[in-house]
Protein backbone atom coordinates (compact mmCIF):
# COMPACT_ATOMS: atom_id res chain seq x y z
CA UNK A 1 0.00 0.00 0.00
CA UNK A 2 1.11 3.81 -0.04
CA UNK A 3 2.80 4.89 2.91
CA UNK A 4 1.33 7.04 5.04
CA UNK A 5 3.30 10.18 5.66
CA UNK A 6 2.94 11.48 9.40
CA UNK A 7 6.37 10.06 10.99
CA UNK A 8 7.36 13.46 12.06
CA UNK A 9 3.64 13.20 14.60
CA UNK A 10 4.93 10.08 15.80
CA UNK A 11 5.69 10.22 19.71
CA UNK A 12 9.04 10.82 19.48
CA UNK A 13 9.75 9.16 16.38
CA UNK A 14 13.43 7.91 15.27
CA UNK A 15 13.71 7.72 11.29
CA UNK A 16 16.29 5.87 9.17
CA UNK A 17 15.89 5.83 5.80
CA UNK A 18 17.67 3.52 3.29
CA UNK A 19 17.14 4.49 -0.49
CA UNK A 20 19.27 1.68 -2.33
CA UNK A 21 18.92 -1.02 -5.03
CA UNK A 22 17.62 -4.40 -3.86
CA UNK A 23 18.75 -7.05 -6.74
CA UNK A 24 15.88 -9.43 -6.65
CA UNK A 25 16.77 -12.32 -7.43
CA UNK A 26 14.74 -15.77 -7.96
CA UNK A 27 11.31 -13.55 -8.77
CA UNK A 28 11.15 -14.51 -12.17
CA UNK A 29 13.71 -16.60 -14.63
CA UNK A 30 14.68 -13.54 -16.38
CA UNK A 31 15.22 -11.73 -12.87
CA UNK A 32 19.33 -11.03 -13.89
CA UNK A 33 17.82 -8.56 -16.32
CA UNK A 34 15.05 -7.14 -13.99
CA UNK A 35 15.18 -3.66 -12.92
CA UNK A 36 15.69 -3.62 -8.61
CA UNK A 37 15.64 -1.01 -6.22
CA UNK A 38 14.00 -0.15 -3.35
CA UNK A 39 13.33 2.17 -0.40
CA UNK A 40 13.03 1.04 3.60
CA UNK A 41 12.10 4.01 5.67
CA UNK A 42 11.96 2.83 9.35
CA UNK A 43 10.61 4.38 12.07
CA UNK A 44 10.20 4.33 16.21
CA UNK A 45 6.93 5.14 16.62
CA UNK A 46 6.26 4.49 20.61
CA UNK A 47 8.82 3.84 23.09
CA UNK A 48 9.27 3.21 26.95
CA UNK A 49 11.62 1.27 29.07
CA UNK A 50 12.59 -1.88 27.93
CA UNK A 51 10.54 -1.97 24.99
CA UNK A 52 9.24 0.12 21.76
CA UNK A 53 7.21 0.11 18.36
CA UNK A 54 8.71 0.35 14.86
CA UNK A 55 7.03 1.22 11.63
CA UNK A 56 9.14 -0.18 8.53
CA UNK A 57 7.47 0.91 4.82
CA UNK A 58 8.91 -0.72 2.04
CA UNK A 59 8.83 0.63 -1.41
CA UNK A 60 9.78 -1.30 -4.64
CA UNK A 61 11.42 1.30 -7.38
CA UNK A 62 12.43 -1.76 -9.88
CA UNK A 63 10.07 -4.12 -11.18
CA UNK A 64 7.14 -5.83 -9.97
CA UNK A 65 7.58 -8.36 -7.28
CA UNK A 66 5.13 -11.28 -6.60
CA UNK A 67 7.11 -11.64 -2.95
CA UNK A 68 9.51 -10.53 -0.40
CA UNK A 69 11.68 -11.17 2.32
CA UNK A 70 12.89 -8.20 4.03
CA UNK A 71 15.98 -8.37 5.93
CA UNK A 72 18.38 -6.66 8.84
CA UNK A 73 20.48 -6.70 11.54
CA UNK A 74 20.13 -5.27 15.88
CA UNK A 75 23.00 -3.51 16.71
CA UNK A 76 21.92 -3.29 20.41
CA UNK A 77 20.54 -6.88 21.33
CA UNK A 78 16.78 -5.77 20.34
CA UNK A 79 14.33 -8.37 19.91
CA UNK A 80 10.90 -8.59 18.19
CA UNK A 81 8.22 -10.11 20.59
CA UNK A 82 5.51 -9.47 18.13
CA UNK A 83 4.73 -7.94 14.50
CA UNK A 84 2.02 -7.38 12.17
CA UNK A 85 2.40 -7.58 8.00
CA UNK A 86 4.36 -9.75 7.80
CA UNK A 87 6.09 -13.34 9.46
CA UNK A 88 8.68 -12.10 11.98
CA UNK A 89 11.50 -14.87 12.15
CA UNK A 90 15.09 -13.97 14.30
CA UNK A 91 18.13 -15.39 14.68
CA UNK A 92 20.60 -13.76 17.45
CA UNK A 93 20.90 -10.02 15.52
CA UNK A 94 18.94 -10.99 12.48
CA UNK A 95 15.99 -10.21 11.56
CA UNK A 96 14.03 -11.62 8.64
CA UNK A 97 10.35 -10.21 7.83
CA UNK A 98 8.30 -12.46 5.03
CA UNK A 99 5.02 -10.91 3.16
CA UNK A 100 1.81 -12.35 4.07
CA UNK A 101 -0.67 -13.18 1.57
CA UNK A 102 -2.31 -10.04 0.81
CA UNK A 103 0.57 -7.96 0.62
CA UNK A 104 2.90 -9.82 -1.71
CA UNK A 105 2.48 -8.24 -4.67
CA UNK A 106 4.51 -4.66 -4.79
CA UNK A 107 3.98 -3.23 -8.15
CA UNK A 108 6.63 -0.71 -8.86
CA UNK A 109 6.41 2.52 -7.57
CA UNK A 110 4.23 0.45 -4.61
CA UNK A 111 4.85 0.17 -1.25
CA UNK A 112 4.00 -1.57 1.76
CA UNK A 113 4.22 -0.76 5.39
CA UNK A 114 4.83 -3.11 8.72
CA UNK A 115 5.20 -3.02 12.29
CA UNK A 116 6.53 -4.79 15.58
CA UNK A 117 6.55 -4.56 19.19
CA UNK A 118 10.05 -4.97 20.49
CA UNK A 119 12.46 -5.02 23.72
CA UNK A 120 15.59 -2.72 23.96
CA UNK A 121 18.43 -2.96 26.84
CA UNK A 122 19.61 0.97 27.37
CA UNK A 123 19.85 1.99 23.77
CA UNK A 124 17.71 1.52 20.99
CA UNK A 125 19.73 2.58 17.57
CA UNK A 126 17.88 2.14 14.57
CA UNK A 127 19.22 -0.48 11.86
CA UNK A 128 20.84 0.97 8.91
CA UNK A 129 21.58 -1.72 6.01
CA UNK A 130 18.67 -3.57 4.79
CA UNK A 131 18.52 -6.54 2.43
CA UNK A 132 15.44 -7.24 -0.32
CA UNK A 133 15.32 -11.00 -1.53
CA UNK A 134 18.79 -11.27 0.09
CA UNK A 135 19.99 -8.87 -1.71
CA UNK A 136 21.76 -5.04 0.04
CA UNK A 137 20.12 -2.17 -0.69
CA UNK A 138 22.96 0.15 -2.42
CA UNK A 139 21.06 3.30 -3.89
CA UNK A 140 19.93 2.91 -7.13
CA UNK A 141 17.82 1.25 -9.80
CA UNK A 142 19.87 -1.67 -11.72
CA UNK A 143 18.93 -3.96 -14.42
CA UNK A 144 16.82 -3.64 -17.82
CA UNK A 145 13.57 -2.00 -16.48
CA UNK A 146 10.61 -5.02 -18.22
CA UNK A 147 8.19 -1.91 -18.54
CA UNK A 148 5.52 -4.19 -17.26
CA UNK A 149 4.15 -2.75 -14.24
CA UNK A 150 1.78 -4.87 -12.47
CA UNK A 151 -1.66 -3.92 -12.51
CA UNK A 152 -3.54 -2.46 -9.85
CA UNK A 153 -6.32 -4.21 -7.25
CA UNK A 154 -9.70 -3.27 -8.03
CA UNK A 155 -12.67 -4.39 -5.27
CA UNK A 156 -16.43 -4.68 -6.55
CA UNK A 157 -17.31 -1.57 -4.46
CA UNK A 158 -21.09 -0.21 -3.84
CA UNK A 159 -19.61 3.78 -5.32
CA UNK A 160 -21.16 6.68 -4.69
CA UNK A 161 -20.30 10.83 -5.68
CA UNK A 162 -17.17 11.76 -4.08
CA UNK A 163 -16.95 14.99 -1.97
CA UNK A 164 -13.14 14.83 -2.72
CA UNK A 165 -10.18 13.38 -5.05
CA UNK A 166 -10.10 9.51 -4.23
CA UNK A 167 -6.64 8.15 -2.52
CA UNK A 168 -4.99 5.45 -4.29
CA UNK A 169 -5.68 2.09 -3.47
CA UNK A 170 -3.15 -0.50 -2.83
CA UNK A 171 -3.23 -3.43 -0.23
CA UNK A 172 -1.22 -3.50 2.88
CA UNK A 173 -1.03 -1.47 6.04
CA UNK A 174 0.32 0.85 8.37
CA UNK A 175 -0.36 -0.02 12.21
CA UNK A 176 1.92 2.32 13.92
CA UNK A 177 1.50 5.89 11.78
CA UNK A 178 -0.90 8.46 13.11
CA UNK A 179 -3.47 9.58 10.46
CA UNK A 180 -6.66 11.71 10.00
CA UNK A 181 -7.54 14.61 12.25
CA UNK A 182 -5.22 14.25 14.92
CA UNK A 183 -2.68 15.08 11.94
CA UNK A 184 -4.23 18.61 11.95
CA UNK A 185 -3.90 21.43 14.44
CA UNK A 186 -0.49 21.06 14.87
CA UNK A 187 -0.68 17.03 15.15
CA UNK A 188 -0.58 15.09 18.29
CA UNK A 189 2.86 14.05 20.22
CA UNK A 190 1.04 13.18 23.80
CA UNK A 191 3.82 12.90 26.36
CA UNK A 192 6.76 12.94 23.43
CA UNK A 193 10.40 12.08 24.22
CA UNK A 194 9.74 12.88 27.90
CA UNK A 195 10.24 10.49 30.90
CA UNK A 196 8.65 7.00 31.31
CA UNK A 197 6.50 6.10 34.51
CA UNK A 198 5.49 2.63 34.88
CA UNK A 199 2.57 2.44 36.68
CA UNK A 200 0.84 -0.85 38.07
CA UNK A 201 -2.01 -0.08 40.94
CA UNK A 202 -4.91 2.56 40.15
CA UNK A 203 -3.76 4.86 42.25
CA UNK A 204 -0.48 5.11 40.68
CA UNK A 205 -2.24 5.13 37.81
CA UNK A 206 -4.53 8.22 38.78
CA UNK A 207 -1.45 10.60 39.90
CA UNK A 208 0.50 9.62 36.74
CA UNK A 209 -1.93 11.08 34.21
CA UNK A 210 -3.07 14.74 35.91
CA UNK A 211 -2.04 18.10 34.71
CA UNK A 212 -0.89 19.34 31.96
CA UNK A 213 3.41 17.96 32.18
CA UNK A 214 4.31 15.78 28.96
CA UNK A 215 5.00 12.49 30.69
CA UNK A 216 4.63 9.10 29.16
CA UNK A 217 2.71 6.50 31.68
CA UNK A 218 3.17 3.03 31.00
CA UNK A 219 0.49 0.65 32.26
CA UNK A 220 1.77 -3.07 33.42
CA UNK A 221 -0.01 -5.56 34.63
CA UNK A 222 -4.05 -5.15 35.36
CA UNK A 223 -4.93 -2.38 37.35
CA UNK A 224 -8.93 -2.87 39.00
CA UNK A 225 -10.77 0.23 39.30
CA UNK A 226 -14.35 2.04 38.90
CA UNK A 227 -15.41 5.75 37.64
CA UNK A 228 -13.40 7.55 35.54
CA UNK A 229 -10.21 8.48 35.57
CA UNK A 230 -8.86 12.29 34.83
CA UNK A 231 -6.53 12.40 31.69
CA UNK A 232 -4.20 15.99 31.82
CA UNK A 233 -2.71 17.34 28.29
CA UNK A 234 0.53 16.07 26.83
CA UNK A 235 0.09 12.60 28.15
CA UNK A 236 0.88 9.18 26.22
CA UNK A 237 -0.90 6.60 27.99
CA UNK A 238 0.80 2.81 26.85
CA UNK A 239 0.23 -0.80 27.38
CA UNK A 240 2.95 -3.75 27.98
CA UNK A 241 1.76 -6.44 26.33
CA UNK A 242 -0.73 -7.54 28.41
CA UNK A 243 -2.06 -4.18 30.24
CA UNK A 244 -5.47 -4.43 31.26
CA UNK A 245 -7.72 -1.85 33.04
CA UNK A 246 -10.66 -3.34 34.64
CA UNK A 247 -13.80 -1.63 36.06
CA UNK A 248 -13.22 1.85 34.64
CA UNK A 249 -12.36 4.37 32.20
CA UNK A 250 -10.18 7.03 31.51
CA UNK A 251 -11.89 10.51 30.83
CA UNK A 252 -10.18 13.22 28.40
CA UNK A 253 -11.49 16.32 30.00
CA UNK A 254 -10.77 19.62 29.17
CA UNK A 255 -7.21 18.40 27.75
CA UNK A 256 -5.00 18.64 24.61
CA UNK A 257 -2.36 16.06 22.97
CA UNK A 258 -3.36 12.81 24.37
CA UNK A 259 -2.43 9.47 23.41
CA UNK A 260 -3.83 5.94 24.46
CA UNK A 261 -2.49 3.60 22.93
CA UNK A 262 -2.34 -0.45 23.58
CA UNK A 263 -4.26 -0.78 26.46
CA UNK A 264 -7.27 -3.62 26.94
CA UNK A 265 -10.42 -2.28 28.69
CA UNK A 266 -13.21 -4.51 29.75
CA UNK A 267 -15.89 -4.18 32.53
CA UNK A 268 -15.98 -0.86 32.62
CA UNK A 269 -18.47 1.04 35.01
CA UNK A 270 -19.10 3.86 32.72
CA UNK A 271 -17.00 4.63 29.60
CA UNK A 272 -14.20 3.08 29.17
CA UNK A 273 -12.63 6.12 27.33
CA UNK A 274 -14.71 9.39 27.18
CA UNK A 275 -13.24 12.74 25.38
CA UNK A 276 -14.88 15.65 26.15
CA UNK A 277 -13.84 19.39 25.32
CA UNK A 278 -10.50 18.08 24.03
CA UNK A 279 -8.36 18.38 21.51
CA UNK A 280 -5.64 16.38 19.39
CA UNK A 281 -6.08 12.86 20.83
CA UNK A 282 -5.29 9.74 19.19
CA UNK A 283 -6.85 6.86 20.56
CA UNK A 284 -4.94 3.62 18.74
CA UNK A 285 -4.44 -0.12 19.03
CA UNK A 286 -6.68 -0.73 22.02
CA UNK A 287 -9.08 -4.11 22.88
CA UNK A 288 -12.00 -3.24 24.33
CA UNK A 289 -15.09 -5.66 25.35
CA UNK A 290 -17.75 -6.08 28.18
CA UNK A 291 -18.35 -2.87 29.44
CA UNK A 292 -21.64 -0.70 30.43
CA UNK A 293 -21.85 1.98 28.26
CA UNK A 294 -19.60 3.74 25.70
CA UNK A 295 -16.43 2.23 24.37
CA UNK A 296 -15.35 5.20 23.51
CA UNK A 297 -17.12 8.33 22.89
CA UNK A 298 -15.96 11.77 21.33
CA UNK A 299 -18.63 14.74 22.70
CA UNK A 300 -19.02 18.57 23.85
CA UNK A 301 -16.88 20.38 21.15
CA UNK A 302 -14.20 17.93 21.00
CA UNK A 303 -11.82 18.24 17.72
CA UNK A 304 -9.06 17.29 15.45
CA UNK A 305 -9.62 12.89 16.96
CA UNK A 306 -8.28 10.04 15.26
CA UNK A 307 -9.34 6.24 16.61
CA UNK A 308 -7.53 3.95 14.79
CA UNK A 309 -6.62 0.28 14.57
CA UNK A 310 -8.82 -0.67 18.03
CA UNK A 311 -10.94 -4.24 18.31
CA UNK A 312 -14.45 -3.94 19.89
CA UNK A 313 -16.35 -6.84 20.78
CA UNK A 314 -18.92 -8.38 22.92
CA UNK A 315 -20.35 -5.05 23.60
CA UNK A 316 -23.37 -3.00 22.34
CA UNK A 317 -22.70 0.74 22.65
CA UNK A 318 -19.37 1.31 21.08
CA UNK A 319 -18.80 4.70 20.00
CA UNK A 320 -20.55 7.91 20.27
CA UNK A 321 -19.72 11.24 18.34
CA UNK A 322 -22.12 13.47 19.68
CA UNK A 323 -24.02 12.90 23.21
CA UNK A 324 -27.37 15.08 22.21
CA UNK A 325 -29.28 16.91 19.48
CA UNK A 326 -29.77 20.34 21.43
CA UNK A 327 -25.64 20.64 21.93
CA UNK A 328 -25.43 22.33 18.32
CA UNK A 329 -23.98 25.96 20.08
CA UNK A 330 -21.31 23.89 21.01
CA UNK A 331 -20.82 21.09 18.52
CA UNK A 332 -21.01 22.82 15.10
CA UNK A 333 -17.45 23.15 13.46
CA UNK A 334 -16.50 20.47 16.12
CA UNK A 335 -16.12 16.58 16.41
CA UNK A 336 -14.70 16.34 13.28
CA UNK A 337 -13.25 12.24 13.85
CA UNK A 338 -11.46 9.81 11.61
CA UNK A 339 -11.85 6.07 12.35
CA UNK A 340 -9.75 3.74 10.80
CA UNK A 341 -8.94 0.15 10.57
CA UNK A 342 -10.55 -0.87 13.58
CA UNK A 343 -12.60 -4.15 14.30
CA UNK A 344 -16.21 -3.87 15.07
CA UNK A 345 -16.58 -7.75 15.43
CA UNK A 346 -19.99 -8.51 16.73
CA UNK A 347 -20.57 -5.20 18.04
CA UNK A 348 -24.22 -4.22 17.86
CA UNK A 349 -24.15 -0.57 17.33
CA UNK A 350 -22.56 2.98 16.86
CA UNK A 351 -19.71 2.54 14.71
CA UNK A 352 -20.27 5.65 14.65
CA UNK A 353 -23.25 7.45 15.84
CA UNK A 354 -22.47 11.25 14.29
CA UNK A 355 -23.79 14.48 15.32
CA UNK A 356 -23.01 17.33 14.08
CA UNK A 357 -19.39 16.63 12.70
CA UNK A 358 -18.25 17.00 9.35
CA UNK A 359 -16.34 15.92 7.40
CA UNK A 360 -16.04 12.93 9.73
CA UNK A 361 -14.15 10.45 7.97
CA UNK A 362 -14.64 5.88 8.27
CA UNK A 363 -12.51 4.81 6.02
CA UNK A 364 -10.99 0.56 6.43
CA UNK A 365 -12.65 -0.96 9.44
CA UNK A 366 -13.83 -3.83 9.03
CA UNK A 367 -17.14 -4.53 10.02
CA UNK A 368 -18.87 -7.95 11.02
CA UNK A 369 -21.86 -9.69 12.05
CA UNK A 370 -23.22 -5.94 13.67
CA UNK A 371 -26.55 -6.73 14.45
CA UNK A 372 -28.21 -3.28 15.06
CA UNK A 373 -26.13 -1.10 12.66
CA UNK A 374 -22.81 0.04 11.40
CA UNK A 375 -22.46 3.56 10.71
CA UNK A 376 -25.27 6.30 11.52
CA UNK A 377 -25.10 10.11 10.14
CA UNK A 378 -27.76 12.58 12.25
CA UNK A 379 -28.35 15.89 13.31
CA UNK A 380 -26.36 18.30 11.02
CA UNK A 381 -23.35 15.77 10.63
CA UNK A 382 -21.65 15.03 7.21
CA UNK A 383 -20.03 11.64 7.31
CA UNK A 384 -17.52 10.20 4.58
CA UNK A 385 -17.94 6.39 4.61
CA UNK A 386 -15.13 4.64 2.32
CA UNK A 387 -13.18 1.61 1.56
CA UNK A 388 -14.87 -0.51 4.42
CA UNK A 389 -15.24 -4.16 4.72
CA UNK A 390 -18.94 -5.39 5.73
CA UNK A 391 -19.75 -9.01 6.15
CA UNK A 392 -23.05 -10.04 7.72
CA UNK A 393 -24.14 -6.38 8.50
CA UNK A 394 -27.58 -5.81 7.25
CA UNK A 395 -27.53 -1.98 8.53
CA UNK A 396 -23.82 -1.08 7.07
CA UNK A 397 -25.09 2.80 6.88
CA UNK A 398 -27.86 4.96 7.18
CA UNK A 399 -29.22 8.68 7.85
CA UNK A 400 -30.90 9.60 10.69
CA UNK A 401 -31.18 7.53 14.01
CA UNK A 402 -34.35 6.63 16.91
CA UNK A 403 -35.51 10.39 16.97
CA UNK A 404 -32.38 12.29 15.48
CA UNK A 405 -32.94 13.59 12.33
CA UNK A 406 -30.81 12.31 9.06
CA UNK A 407 -27.32 13.61 8.45
CA UNK A 408 -25.69 13.85 5.12
CA UNK A 409 -24.05 10.43 4.21
CA UNK A 410 -21.40 9.68 1.20
CA UNK A 411 -20.73 5.87 0.94
CA UNK A 412 -17.81 5.41 -1.65
CA UNK A 413 -16.12 2.16 -2.46
CA UNK A 414 -17.15 0.29 0.33
CA UNK A 415 -16.97 -3.68 0.24
CA UNK A 416 -20.59 -5.49 1.21
CA UNK A 417 -20.24 -9.64 1.57
CA UNK A 418 -23.53 -10.79 3.07
CA UNK A 419 -24.32 -7.38 3.73
CA UNK A 420 -27.83 -4.94 3.15
CA UNK A 421 -26.57 -2.08 0.48
CA UNK A 422 -26.81 0.93 3.13
CA UNK A 423 -28.64 4.76 2.97
CA UNK A 424 -27.03 7.49 1.43
CA UNK A 425 -27.34 10.93 0.74
CA UNK A 426 -26.30 14.87 0.82
CA UNK A 427 -22.69 15.55 0.74
CA UNK A 428 -19.94 16.16 2.88
CA UNK A 429 -17.26 18.59 3.40
CA UNK A 430 -13.57 17.76 1.88
CA UNK A 431 -11.02 15.40 3.77
CA UNK A 432 -8.21 18.14 4.41
CA UNK A 433 -5.57 15.62 5.08
CA UNK A 434 -3.50 12.88 2.59
CA UNK A 435 -3.89 9.15 3.84
CA UNK A 436 -3.62 6.08 1.74
CA UNK A 437 -6.61 3.76 1.27
CA UNK A 438 -6.05 -0.61 1.53
CA UNK A 439 -8.06 -2.29 -1.09
CA UNK A 440 -11.34 -2.57 0.21
CA UNK A 441 -12.02 -6.42 -0.41
CA UNK A 442 -7.75 -6.58 1.53
CA UNK A 443 -9.09 -4.63 4.77
CA UNK A 444 -10.95 -7.79 6.64
CA UNK A 445 -7.01 -9.62 6.54
CA UNK A 446 -5.12 -6.20 7.11
CA UNK A 447 -7.46 -5.56 9.68
CA UNK A 448 -7.94 -8.53 11.61
CA UNK A 449 -4.00 -9.22 11.88
CA UNK A 450 -3.03 -5.72 13.43
CA UNK A 451 -6.03 -4.22 15.41
CA UNK A 452 -6.41 -4.49 19.07
CA UNK A 453 -3.37 -4.39 21.88
CA UNK A 454 -0.87 -6.44 21.67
Amino acid sequence: MSVRRHHAALLGAVTAVAAAAAGLVGVTSSAANAASGCRVDYAVASQWEGGFVANIAITNLGDPLSNWTLGWSFGAGQTVSSGWGATFAQSGSGVTATNLSYNGSIGTGGSTSIGFQGTSGSSNPVPTAFTLNGVSCTGGVTGSPSGQPSPSRTPSPSPSPSPSPSPSQTPGGNTTGLVGWATQNGGTTGGGNAGTVTVSSASALTSAIQGTTASVVRVSGTISCSGMLKVGSNKTIVGASGATIVGCGLNVSQAKNVIIRNLIFRDWDDDAINVQYSTNVWIDHNTLSHGYDGAIDVKRASDFVTVSWNRLFNHDKTMLLGHSDDNGAEDRGHLRVTYHHNWFDGTTQRHPRVRFGNPVHVFNNYYNRNSGYGVASTVEAGVLVEGNYFENVQDPYHRGEGSSAPGNLVARNNYLVGSGSGDAGGSVASIPYSYSLDTPSSVKSVVTAGAGAR
